[in-house]
């Protein structure tokens, strides 16, 4: 295995480490956030409400690459920690079989069903169009979706996480450029935007299926076995991540219908905004946690108790400083990202505004949340990383929105988000030290410092 994954870290070189997964993902958010306003400002806010319309669906495809990518990486890391390199391969071509074939059968049953979907999910007569187009041509780069998760997750686990982000960067940039070209002089309307966001991925899947093809080093593709013990271990592990996505997607459309009800479809596009700026703030602990957990998974996998209670010491360290920053950045900020898709002047922009204030506040628990259940997928317990963010993106999400909104109207909806991080960051952390001797975390950094042998607790 290589130096980078199976060395002793300090803070600055984790950081390090893990900087090019963060950079990733605060850069695949920001992009995303580039579509959105595209098309707010050359379609209109119909169709910026339509592209939140339809993210259940698209949220549910992201869950199922992303459950492989993270329980797919767990698990090859551990592998590869244990000393069986070729099984680790076998593994990684197995999953990455199994991505593509899901993708295709999602793009077809997706555009044969768009319609359907669209209205099941509250688009009203006014944002039908725009939600089927958007989402059958999404769906059509289904495929390559989910082996762009995989690549992104394996460039990591295969000790190259700056080559992964620089074809996350090239995969931006070629959306960001296509957004431009197929909205503004061909005007191809949020059809466009679907079109530029899926070369955007075939280009990071073709690039990714051609390294690991072509470079045989520690990860390359070998003919895999079908083993569907592995397949399910896989998918139970990453289920954390597959519930968030779900979760997302249910979430999403209670956002929406809530907000269609209570405002109509300025509320939606409010919200849809809002939520975009939650894509990219949580991005930094996404990330953090993306380019950490090989090494947890590793040392977990060699057995190494001394330095997994170092990189837990250190990444405590990280979140209780970071998140203090990220949520004094979103209240300095929230008028200026606001009014990148809207004018002022808008009526939606008011709204936007007062939401984003107050949904902010979230990001003071969000962070650990986020990374307390990416920790326990690391370790290959899928079920309490997914009872982590079962509770966080789903039941007391859900609950809040049921409720609050009922009692306070808008106010309600704001607030609902701040409240479910409020409840999840308490049982995170009685998880986490619950489980603390059994994975052979430490609370006591002294102990790292003096202590040569590995600890048994």
């Amino acid at each position: 295995m290589s130096h980078n994954i199976s060395q002793h870290f300090k803070t600055s070189t984790l950081l390090k480490f893990a900087l090019p997964s963060i950079i990733m993902m605060l850069f695949m958010s920001l992009y995303s956030i580039i579509d959105g306003v595209f098309v707010s400002r050359f379609v209109g806010s119909q169709a910026l409400s339509a592209l939140n319309i339809v993210y259940p669906v698209i949220s549910l495809l992201i869950g199922l690459g992303v459950m492989l990518a993270t329980g797919g990486s767990a698990l090859i890391g551990k592998t590869l920690g244990e000393g069986h390199a070729q099984k680790a391969r076998e593994y990684f071509s197995l999953f990455l079989v199994t991505g593509f074939v899901i993708g295709i059968l999602l793009a077809f049953l997706g555009n044969l069903l768009s319609e359907d979907l669209a209205r099941l999910l509250g688009a009203n007569d006014a944002l039908i169009p725009y939600s089927i187009d958007y989402l059958r041509t999404s769906l059509l780069f289904a495929p390559a979706s989910i082996l762009q998760l995989l690549f992104q997750s394996y460039f990591i686990t295969a000790s190259r996480p700056k080559l992964g982000l620089l074809v996350t960067i090239g995969a931006g940039i070629l959306n960001i450029i296509l957004d431009y070209v197929f909205l503004v002089p061909l005007n191809l309307g949020v059809q466009g935007a679907a079109l530029a966001t899926g070369f955007g991925q075939l280009f990071a899947a073709i690039f990714g299926m051609v390294y690991f093809l072509v470079v045989r080093k520690s990860l390359y593709i070998v003919v895999p076995h079908f083993e569907p013990k592995i397949l399910l271990k896989a998918a139970t592990n990453g289920s954390s991540e597959m519930v968030s996505n779900l979760s997302s997607a249910i979430v999403t459309l209670l956002f929406n219908l809530i907000m269609m009800h209570l405002i109509g479809e300025d509320g939606v596009a409010a919200i849809t905004i809002i939520l975009y700026g939650q894509f990219l703030f949580n991005a930094l602990y996404l990330g953090f946690s993306l380019g950490v957990a090989p090494i947890i998974s590793y040392n977990y996998g060699s057995q190494n108790h001394l330095e997994l209670q170092n990189i837990w010491y250190i990444c405590k360290r990280f979140l209780w400083l970071s998140s203090s920053i990220i949520v004094i950045l979103a209240l300095f900020f929230s008028e200026t990202i606001v009014s990148i898709f809207v004018s002022k002047t808008s009526s939606i922009y008011t709204l936007a505004n007062e939401g984003f204030f107050i949904f902010s506040i979230n990001y003071l628990f969000a962070g650990f949340n986020i990374f307390a259940s990416s920790l326990f997928t690391a370790l290959s317990n899928g079920i309490l990383s997914a009872l982590i963010s079962f509770m966080r993106t789903f039941i007391c999400l859900v609950i809040a929105l049921l409720v609050l909104p009922y009692f306070l109207g808008v106010l309600g909806v704001w607030i609902a988000v701040p409240i479910a991080e409020f409840i999840t960051f308490f049982i995170a952390i009685y998880i986490v030290k619950n489980q603390s001797s059994t994975y052979h975390l430490s609370s006591h950094h002294s102990m790292i410092k003096t202590t040569k042998k590995p600890m048994n607790g």
